[in-house]
């Protein structure tokens, strides 16, 4: 931070601080502490949770869990204040208009979203680490940290940041995975996670080292400045960096054919760590996708627009296809569906950023990505939640352990149907359904044709399983007879129930006011 202090400043929070003084240019900046808050929250709250745990008994684990809500809720209503505009730092002495951190209001969506993804995780949480005994302060610890770099990505403006807070983000991640330390399918899913994560980040820093040498600059605005008058010679080398790059976020997007490591890892791992990667993990990759292609690569949209076009269309389709023939009497069934669907999603959210290549309006197009990610944030969530509760009392969740679902717990069971017909695209889930012709429009109106009917397509194949899984939940459980009393409720733990409840109201409200997420979501990026 000293060092980053020293080279750059803060454009909003006084500007540039450099003066000559007897001749003597000073290099010493001030930093707009508000603007890096969210990050920075996390950051240390994670620091004081590893501390902490060192002094707690073990009697008193639980704390940390909320502590570490405490920390995240904080990271979030430090978001409130820069609404008001956007605000950058750490800046070029030379350019002040050069930043490496900026919070415009795209960041700020970004951020909102990945602090929210793990607020919720935090509260699926509690409850597992006790019962499961799982070491609490490396896991809160983990996971802040995990948020902190999750929430640095979106603000990013040049690549190296861009590259370290992938890998502050990621690097945690490996060890949420892999924490059931005696689970042979955990550490499975640990290795796979990390070795194919380590490939990608290697052929991205190979990217990264290509456009640097083509441009002579990691900041997005002169790298994008630079490619638009490349030297001819190095052309070749920039079309090849661009591509390279692209590589690193793909993989985090779960974009095929860099998804063989999501139906593993999502079963391998802790369900609450499912979820986070299957929504924050996807925030980080496709926040960073959009940074680079738009604000770093416009010009050379010609290369990444038909790529992730295709990648759009295989992914969309390897997805949807292999959720479908899921059995529902297999063990993990319902994660493997989930995780399955949540490479059909990553699809669809790719449609919009690869129509920015050839929209008039590219941040219209973006704006569509975005809203889309809040509405799968908060359904797929809560569909993670439900199958928490679920895995309570049938560890296997297998689909067809949710059969009777609705006579123990109809409220649950009204919930998590209300979040398959979300993500769907079927009312009563209204917000998914607008999303989903938001992201069909991007495609048409981008010229898109083909790819708009790959994607209609698809969302006839999701149908299919999405409402076999709703069917399950309203038929009556095995053996029971017809009229059969209501069996008794097992109790749900208040940080589960908060959980499903905070999903269901937000899916609620998106589909109750679906053109204000648009709206919200269609931010000054450009």
């Amino acid at each position: 931070m000293t060092v980053l202090a020293a080279s750059a400043g803060s454009a909003a929070a006084g500007g540039t601080a450099t003066h000559a003084a007897g001749g003597v240019t000073n290099l010493v900046q001030s930093v707009d502490w508000l603007a890096i808050a969210p990050p920075t929250i996390a950051a240390v709250f994670a620091l004081i949770v590893l501390v902490t745990d060192l002094f707690v008994s073990e009697r008193r684990k639980p704390l940390l869990g909320w502590l570490s809500v405490l920390g995240l809720v904080l990271a979030g209503l430090s978001l409130l204040p820069l609404l008001k505009g956007d605000r950058s730092t750490f800046c070029l002495t030379a350019h002040p208009e050069v930043c490496s951190y900026e919070a415009d209001h795209f960041a700020i969506v970004i951020q909102l979203l990945v602090l929210g993804g793990a607020l919720l995780t935090a509260l699926l949480s509690i409850n597992p680490i006790k019962d499961q005994k799982l070491p609490g302060g490396e896991f809160w610890f983990l996971l802040l940290s995990s948020a902190a770099g999750a929430a640095l990505l979106p603000a990013s403006r040049d690549l190296a940041t861009l590259v370290i807070a992938l890998e502050v983000a990621s690097l945690p991640a490996f060890a949420l995975v892999g924490i059931k330390r005696d689970d042979r399918l955990s550490s499975e899913a640990a290795l796979k996670f990390f070795l194919s994560s380590v490939a990608a980040t290697a052929v991205m820093l190979l990217g990264v080292s290509f456009v640097y040498a083509s441009t002579g600059s990691l900041h997005l605005a002169q790298v994008a400045d630079a490619l638009t008058h490349t030297d001819p010679r190095l052309d070749v080398l920039a079309k090849a960096g661009v591509a390279l790059t692209l590589v690193g976020f793909a993989f985090k997007t779960a974009a095929a054919p860099f998804h063989f490591w999501v139906p593993d890892t999502y079963v391998g791992a802790p369900l609450p760590v499912a979820a986070y990667l299957s929504v924050v993990g996807k925030a980080v990759g496709f926040s960073g996708l959009i940074v680079v292609t738009v604000k770093a690569f416009p010009s050379y949209s010609d290369v990444w627009g038909p790529v992730l076009a295709v990648l759009a269309a295989l992914t969309m389709t390897v997805g949807n296809v292999a959720a479908l023939r899921q059995r529902p009497d297999r063990a993990h069934s319902a994660v493997r569906l989930l995780a399955w669907s949540s490479v059909g999603q990553a699809g669809y959210l790719l449609v919009p950023i690869a129509s920015a290549a050839y929209a008039d309006d590219a941040a219209h197009a973006i704006g569509s990505t975005v809203a889309y990610a809040l509405m799968y944030a908060a359904v797929n969530l809560g569909a993670f939640a439900v199958a928490a509760l679920v895995a309570r009392t049938h560890p296997g969740n297998r689909i067809a352990d949710y059969r009777g679902l609705y006579a123990a717990h109809p409220v649950y069971a009204l919930a998590l149907g209300f979040f398959l017909l979300c993500l769907a695209g079927l009312p009563p889930g209204i917000i998914g359904l607008f999303a989903k012709v938001t992201v069909f429009s991007a495609a048409v109106d981008a010229g898109l044709a083909w790819l708009a009917v790959v994607m209609a397509v698809n969302v006839v194949i999701a149908l299919y399983y999405y409402l076999q899984w709703t069917a399950v939940l309203f038929r009556a459980p095995e053996g029971a007879p017809e009229g059969a009393a209501r069996p008794a409720r097992p109790r749900i733990p208040a940080p589960l129930a908060t959980a499903v409840g905070l999903t269901a109201l937000a899916g609620i409200a998106l589909s109750g006011a679906p053109q204000l997420v648009l709206r919200f979501a269609s931010g000054a990026l450009l």
